[in-house]
């Protein structure tokens, strides 16, 4: 069988797309999975370092004004609409699988005009723009939070699956993912710090602080920060201008690759909120200091947070509360010498663990996909 993959922009896209085709791959051990992304995007170079080949095409996202920028990229749209359908008559799936992010909406838009089976997964409690346009043109939409359904609508073909992870998160063991990075005999605590894959000012400054304040004059704690791929350049002058390069416990990179390594090993961690980002912290029983952005589509990222903090599995930082990103440091030292505190955090942020996603996911399509060769249309069970 053959599957088209697409998903990107960001990280929180790119990776549950990759869970996906790692479980269709373990399921169906010859089935050919082709990625479709953006030429310039992330997942042109997180998708080949996972073993699959990736596609790419000429698109962009809908600025959020009104201006003429955005004729531009419905032309732009459009190109890539015809250009998805001649890569799909070369390759012709059995299926095509779509996770968000304007850069799926033209080859799902171009299977489904060449009659050909489609889904859909949103890892947001608030489904992003792409989805949204798409929902009455899927066979069936896959998300992560119930209230999403009501939110597009209630179509039918909707299924709550929770965000599938890469299979690192269940199969790595803390203490071997904690000796792995070296951490036994040499740091007692590991702070990880990032804002997403393309970096966030935000987090960026938090993490300045902790560095300033807890672990340049901590020799016991290790600190890896991703500052993101758009603020390398700033970060680093920044770094340097401060002296923390010269601290051997302070490791700076644009983008952290074994995630599930790292969050399984880790103490606490700073961060934004976005869902999957969520699901890998879950996943990983970390506890966290969140700081969501302020600039996402029905503010979901507070939302997200916020049922995190109530839980008690995080602490809740509003960066448009003036002071409110001064705390983090304090929050940071509360969770890693508070033994007790730690441990109820972990077993909070555990308890939002939900695995088996890409299982539900995979299977349902399959099952889909039977159906229609048999002439049968699927039913919906929710």
């Amino acid at each position: 069988m053959r599957f088209i993959i697409s998903g990107g922009g960001t990280a929180g896209h790119i990776n549950p797309a990759i869970a996906i085709a790692d479980k269709i791959k373990e399921t169906l051990p010859d089935a050919e999975i082709l990625f479709v992304g953006g030429k310039n995007g992330m997942e042109s170079r997180l998708v080949p370092l996972a073993g699959y080949p990736i596609w790419g095409t000429e698109v962009e996202g809908l600025k959020r004004k009104l201006t003429f920028s955005n004729i531009k990229v419905l032309l732009k749209t459009l190109r890539a609409v015809k250009a998805s359908e001649r890569m799909i008559e070369k390759f012709y799936p059995d299926a095509v699988i779509g996770t968000g992010g304007y850069v799926c909406f033209p080859v799902i838009s171009a299977a489904r005009r060449k009659g050909i089976y489609t889904a859909l997964h949103e890892s947001n409690a608030f489904p992003g723009l792409a989805v949204r346009r798409l929902k009455k043109r899927t066979d069936r939409i896959f998300v992560s939070f119930p209230d999403c359904i009501a939110k597009l609508g209630n179509p039918p073909g909707c299924i709550l699956s929770g965000t599938p992870l890469k299979s690192g998160f269940e199969q790595t063991d803390r203490e071997k993912a904690r000796e792995k990075l070296g951490l036994n005999g040499h740091y007692r605590y590991l702070v990880v710090s990032f804002g997403g894959s393309l970096g966030a000012a935000t987090v960026n400054k938090c993490a300045l602080d902790v560095m300033g304040k807890i672990t340049s004059v901590r020799s016991d704690v290790l600190h890896l920060h991703s500052c993101g791929k758009n603020a390398a350049k700033e970060f680093y002058d920044e770094v340097r201008r401060r002296k923390f390069d010269s601290c051997p416990n302070i490791r700076i990179s644009e983008y952290i690759y074994e995630m599930p390594t790292v969050l399984k090993a880790a103490d606490a961690v700073i961060c934004r909120s976005g869902a999957t980002t969520l699901a890998e912290i879950a996943a990983a029983g970390v506890p966290s200091v969140l700081i969501p952005s302020p600039n996402v589509t029905g503010n979901h990222q507070y939302k997200n947070a916020e049922a995190f903090s109530k839980a008690g599995a995080a602490f809740l930082i509003d960066e448009r509360k003036e002071g409110d990103t001064e705390k983090v440091p304090g929050y940071l030292a509360k969770i890693i010498t508070d033994n007790e505190l730690w441990k109820k955090m972990s077993e909070r942020s555990l308890s939002f663990a939900s695995s088996g996603a890409a299982d539900i996911i995979v299977s349902t399509v399959l099952k889909d996909l039977e159906l229609r060769k048999s002439g049968e249309k699927g039913t919906i069970k929710q």
